[in-house]
Formats: C-alpha cells, sequence, structure tokens
C-alpha cells in the first residue's frame, strides 16, 4: 500500500518540477522580453501556472493509475518498465512542444497551437526559416532538456514496485477514489467553470501569461479546439477569389464620411456592456412595457440603434467583437484561442495609443470562456474582478450583482484620469438569476418570469448608476456605449437559429452628444463588431485594422447584419433574410424575394467563408 502511494505521488511531484524547468528555460531564452518587468512578477507565473500544471498532470496520471491498480494485486518488472518507458515518452514529447515554442515565440508571439502541426509536415522548411545556429541550439535544447527530465526521472522518481500490496480493500479503495480525484483535478475543481488558459494568466505583460499556461494542456486544446479546422474550412463555398470579389462588393462604400454626432473628438468613454439582454427586454425595439423603464427614460437623451444583432451566442464571442471588431464563427470561438485572438486588432490598445486611461470591470470570475484571457491580451491597464473587491460585498452565485458595482465604478472614474476608456460587464442577468430581494418586482405569469425580472433589476441599477453619473464634472465630455454582449430566446421562445433571438439593444448616451441628435434613432443593421469603426470615426482615428467593421454613422455604408450560432449562421439586410445550418446542410428560415435569392444567398455564405478563412489561417 506504501509502496503504491509512494510510486503514485513521486510521479505526480516529478511533473510539477519538470513544468517549472521547461519555464524556467522559457524566460531565460527569452530574457530580452524580460526588460522593465520586476523579479516577484517573473516568480508569480510559476504560482499562477499551478492551476493548469495540476490538470495537465492528472491527465498525465491516467495511464499510471492504471498499472498501479494492477500493481496493488500482482506485480511484475514489465510494469515498472512500461511506466518507465511511458513517463520517458511523454517527457520527449512535451520537451519537443516547449523548445517548438522557443522557435516561434520571437515571430508569432504565441504559444505552439495545432496550426504548427501543418508546418512540422515540412520540416524541410522549418529548418531553413530558421538561422542554422538557431536550429542547431534548439535541438541541442531539446535533447538537454529531454536528458535532464529523463534521467533526473529514473534517478530520484521511477519508484520499482517489487511485490504487491497484496490488499484487495485497498485495491478496490484506490480504483474507486483515485478517478475521482484525477477528475476533480483535470476540470480545475469543483468550481461551476471548468479549468481554461485564463486561469494562468495575471499580468499585463503577455509574456508572463504565455509562460504560466501549460504547454502541453495548451496543445491539447488547441487541437480540441479547431478540431474542424485542422484540415480545412469547413465553410468553402466559392473559389476563393470569388469569394473575396464577393465579400468587397458587399462592404463597399460610394462615400467615406460619417455623421458627427458629438461635441469633442476626445471625450471620455465609458461601456456598459450588458450581460445577455435581448432587444424584447426593449419596449422600443419590440418588447412589452415596462420591463426596462431606465433604458426607455434614457432614450429620449440618447442615440437608439434598432436593428443591432450579436454576432454570437456566448459572451466571449461578444467580447472579441466588441473589442477585435472580429465577426463570431460556427464551430470554433477564437476568443478562446490565444494563438489566435492576439493577432486580432484592439479597439483597447488603438485608444491607448491615443492617451486614454483604461479600465475593465466584472463582479464575477473573468475565467468563463477564457475571457481573463482575451481581456488581459487587450492590456487594459485597470483589470478588476471578483476576487478584487472586498469580501464583505453580497454576493450571488456568479459573482457581486449589478447595484454594488456601479458605486464603484463611479467612485473610480470620479479619480480616473481624462480622457479615459472604462468597461464594465454586468452580471445580473445571468443565470441563476439569484438578484437580490427588490420591493416590486414584475408580476410576470410568461416564459422567463426570473429572466424579465434579473432584466427589470439591472435596469435600475444602470439607471442609478447615470443618474449619479449626470452630477459628476466628468459627465459632459463622456460618451456611454451601451450594448449587449449576446441574445436571450426571452419570453418570446425563439429557437436558438432565429435571428430574433440575436436582437439585442445599442445606445449612445452622454454629455458629449450634440443636443440635436439626442432622442434620435439609428436604423441601420449592424452588429457589435461595428462598434470599433464607428467610435473610431467619431475620433478621427483610422478603422482600416477592423476591416469587419462598418461605421453605422456612415449613411453610405452597407445595409446587412451576421450573426453566428454553434452549427450555422444567420444574414440580414434590408431586402430579406436567411438562416443556414451547417450540419443539416440546410436552410433553416428564408425570408427572400425570388429575384434576389440567389445574390443574398452568396453574399452571406461568401461572407462566412472569407471570416472563417482569416480565422483558420491567425
Amino acid at each position: 500500500m506504501k509502496e503504491i502511494l509512494k510510486s503514485f505521488g513521486k510521479q505526480v511531484i516529478f511533473w510539477f518540477l519538470f513544468f517549472a524547468l521547461s519555464r524556467i528555460i522559457f524566460l531565460v531564452y527569452y530574457n530580452k522580453y524580460l526588460t522593465g518587468i520586476d523579479f516577484i512578477s517573473m516568480v508569480a507565473v510559476f504560482w499562477h501556472s499551478l492551476k493548469l500544471d495540476l490538470s495537465t498532470v492528472c491527465y498525465i496520471m491516467s495511464i499510471p493509475f492504471l498499472l498501479l491498480t494492477m500493481q496493488s494485486l500482482f506485480s511484475r518488472n514489465w510494469m515498472n518498465k512500461v511506466i518507465l518507458f511511458y513517463h520517458s515518452l511523454i517527457i520527449f514529447t512535451y520537451s519537443l512542444i516547449t523548445t517548438a515554442e522557443l522557435g516561434i515565440y520571437d515571430e508569432w508571439q504565441t504559444k505552439l497551437s495545432s496550426k504548427a502541426i501543418k508546418y512540422l509536415e515540412n520540416p524541410g522548411e522549418v529548418y531553413s526559416s530558421a538561422s542554422t545556429v538557431v536550429f542547431f541550439l534548439l535541438l541541442l535544447i531539446l535533447f538537454a532538456q529531454f536528458f535532464i527530465g529523463f534521467i533526473s526521472y529514473k534517478k530520484w522518481f521511477w519508484h520499482k514496485i517489487q511485490k504487491s500490496a497484496g490488499n484487495i480493500y485497498f485495491s478496490i479503495i484506490f480504483f474507486l477514489i483515485t478517478p475521482v480525484l484525477l477528475g476533480i483535478g483535470l476540470r480545475g475543481g469543483l468550481q461551476q467553470i471548468p479549468i481554461n488558459q485564463s486561469d494562468a494568466y495575471f499580468s499585463k505583460h503577455d509574456i508572463l501569461n504565455l509562460t504560466a499556461v501549460n504547454s502541453g494542456w495548451n496543445m491539447i486544446h488547441s487541437i480540441h479546439q479547431n478540431f474542424y479546422s485542422l484540415e480545412k474550412n469547413p465553410f468553402q463555398y466559392f473559389k476563393t477569389g470569388e469569394a473575396e470579389k464577393i465579400v468587397a462588393e458587399i462592404h463597399k462604400i460610394s462615400k467615406d464620411t460619417t455623421v458627427r454626432i458629438l461635441k469633442t473628438d476626445e471625450p471620455n468613454i465609458v461601456m456598459i456592456l450588458l450581460e445577455g439582454w435581448s432587444a424584447d427586454l426593449i419596449e422600443s425595439l419590440g418588447g412589452e412595457k415596462g420591463i426596462t423603464p431606465y433604458f426607455r427614460n434614457m432614450e429620449k437623451e440618447g442615440i437608439l440603434f434598432t436593428h443591432i444583432y450579436s454576432s454570437g451566442s456566448r459572451s466571449e464571442q461578444g467580447m472579441s467583437s466588441v473589442f477585435g471588431g472580429c465577426p463570431a464563427t460556427p464551430l470554433a470561438q477564437i476568443a478562446r484561442q490565444p494563438d489566435k485572438f492576439v493577432k486580432l486588432p484592439s479597439l483597447t490598445k488603438k485608444l491607448f495609443s491615443k492617451g486614454y486611461h483604461t479600465s475593465y470591470y466584472f463582479g464575477g470570475d473573468l475565467e468563463y470562456g477564457n475571457i481573463r484571457g482575451y481581456i488581459y491580451s487587450n492590456n487594459f491597464e485597470r483589470i478588476v474582478e471578483e476576487a478584487d473587491f472586498s469580501s464583505s460585498l453580497p454576493h450571488g452565485k456568479l459573482g457581486i450583482h449589478d447595484e454594488f458595482i456601479y458605486p464603484i465604478l463611479l467612485e473610480d472614474l470620479n479619480n480616473e484620469k481624462t480622457p479615459f476608456f472604462s468597461v464594465y460587464f454586468t452580471l445580473s442577468t445571468h443565470a441563476p438569476f439569484d438578484i437580490p430581494n427588490f420591493k416590486e418586482p414584475i408580476q410576470w405569469p410568461k416564459l422567463e418570469k426570473e429572466y424579465v425580472n434579473s432584466a427589470y433589476y439591472s435596469d435600475s441599477c444602470l439607471g442609478d448608476f447615470i443618474s449619479k453619473a449626470k452630477k459628476t464634472d466628468w459627465y459632459k465630455n463622456t460618451l456611454f456605449i451601451i450594448v449587449s454582449d449576446h441574445g436571450h430566446s426571452s419570453y418570446k421562445g425563439y429557437e436558438y437559429w432565429n435571428s430574433d433571438y440575436q436582437k439585442i439593444p445599442m445606445m449612445f448616451l452622454g454629455g458629449a452628444i450634440k443636443d440635436e441628435y439626442k432622442g434620435t434613432q439609428i436604423n441601420k443593421y449592424g452588429s457589435q463588431v461595428d462598434i470599433a469603426s464607428t467610435l473610431l470615426h467619431q475620433l478621427d482615428m483610422k478603422s482600416d485594422k477592423f476591416k469587419w467593421s462598418k461605421n453605422l454613422l456612415n449613411p453610405y455604408s452597407p445595409d446587412f447584419t451576421y450573426s453566428a450560432f454553434e452549427v450555422g449562421f444567420n444574414w440580414r439586410c434590408a431586402n430579406g433574410e436567411f438562416v443556414y445550418d451547417y450540419n443539416m446542410n440546410k436552410y433553416l428560415d428564408e425570408k427572400l424575394p425570388p429575384a434576389k435569392k440567389d445574390s443574398i444567398e452568396k453574399a452571406g455564405k461568401a461572407y462566412l467563408q472569407q471570416v472563417y478563412r482569416e480565422y483558420f489561417e491567425y
């Protein structure tokens, strides 16, 4: 019994140490990127890496667990040799992955991903793309790391079991309990959201975040995420040249201009990202009266965009659409993949380059959907989430509700240097909707009673925040962008593929808006992707890096919107709409005039093909 546990424990310890060794090698090799980073932050890499390391160790130990169970009943020397060979193979594989990362980081600034598999199919090309000195240095590092790992494991951690424990009760307990512990470890604990790369992100220095992410775990996750696109674009409908031509025609504008709605070209910007707000919560957008009365009242002073549809159906897709101007894709999500999302343009970085002070607030845990990783990659100067707030604040199951965060946000903005760009991602309209008790909940006999009441609550918190913000000195020079991250089936019970499911509210508000535009509406079709171009044109800044984003305040910009769901997409324009399901290879809904049916279908399919092609090539 003692021998089995000793063997298991020594194997686990070895892998933690070996992972640490690979990180030390990486940091030493790329010490040129560590200039200006303090030693404490570098050491913190090893602390923040522990969760993903533990998950990886649990994956690795699944095979040794089975062998050790057998050895607890009957011991054979070949079993010891199998465990030695198994760990030797994993040591070499992990050494190969981390050494390859040393080779690509200078150019790609990412960890090794499934994309690299294609490059490894042509080793001659890999050799030619690196200098001879670097190539052989990397080979030396590969074999040195493997040799150190193998010798260390064999000498100090390989525990040969000479005879079995002979205790059937121990074998049964070991067999039943160990898989449970391994399962808990590999998912990162008993929390609601399984572990992902975000759990290792902690610094504004991207090299530290990437170093903390376990390379083996990242590779497995990348292969899983890219399963559908390892070989080819699954949405290849036309020849590339034809698709490019169609998409270019879609985005064509006869005049690059904009309606100037702001009094200044350098306003403060406060973005309120509303969690899961559907258009059906808004009376002016087709919803029933009384659900969001504060929003309704604010429309009198703002600019309401009446035909906005969420780019995707998840929060992380909303984030990459808002900050990266990147349309969501079916089958895969770019915000979950650090090797890809680092290549997106960044609205935050763009504003930072103009002197904006940036911050991001959320009352929950940003690990969900790898949002933390994506937000950190946008280089917000200050990121505040649940763990950073006082533990004395009332908590719901997913975090701290809106009414307790808004006052903190308001106080921080009162002390913020201008101009500032601050984002608050709300929480209260996310299931399980365990909002604090309030005096007059809506008596709602229909579907989604809890959701509707959470929106009623969240709306009151938003209204109170805007009311208090109006009394500040900075309000008169501030633009508020209020937009949902994605839609919801709402009380109308829309199917997940229905474009009305994706319809969301978006409003510009604040003292920076010219009086003549207050209380107006913009009826052009768009999505969160279009925020970047629309905003940057108001600031007299170039938006060409945001190639998928169009200026909603340009009367000549194209009038269409695209939304992705898990296995398909919908396309809507002034002339009609259609919904296409990839798995079933059929149209779920079509409302198109016969004369324009083919051209509209071509436009939507070509758009998705090019969006996915770009995602695929990142």
